[in-house]
């Protein structure tokens, strides 16, 4: 689990970043899990977008996205989502203790 400090830490970072992934009118799927795994060893920080359009609540989408890539959830801010996992290889950020 992130602490409140490291969350603090993850938006602040997160805030300039866009959305690089849209969740639409079908929800998540297993390509999409895989494809958000890749991203997130490859960036560490990434944000979801949830569209007007998705049967799914936001917080819903999260819980599934979280536990299909085994991220932290970060936040979910308006429809947009952060996740942070940290990469095996390409590790970048450094979280406060």
């Amino acid at each position: 689990m992130l602490t409140g400090k490291q969350k603090r830490f993850l938006r602040s970072k997160a805030h300039h970043l866009n959305a690089i992934f849209q969740v639409g009118k079908g929800g998540t799927n297993e390509n999409m899990i895989e494809q958000l795994k890749e991203a997130l060893e490859a960036r560490e920080l990434i944000k979801v977008s949830v569209l007007q359009n998705c049967e799914y609540d936001k917080d819903e989408v999260a819980a599934a996205i979280t536990k299909g890539t085994k991220a932290h959830l970060v936040q979910v801010i308006g429809n947009t989502i952060v996740l942070y996992k940290e990469s095996k290889e390409n590790a970048t950020l450094v979280l406060p203790r």
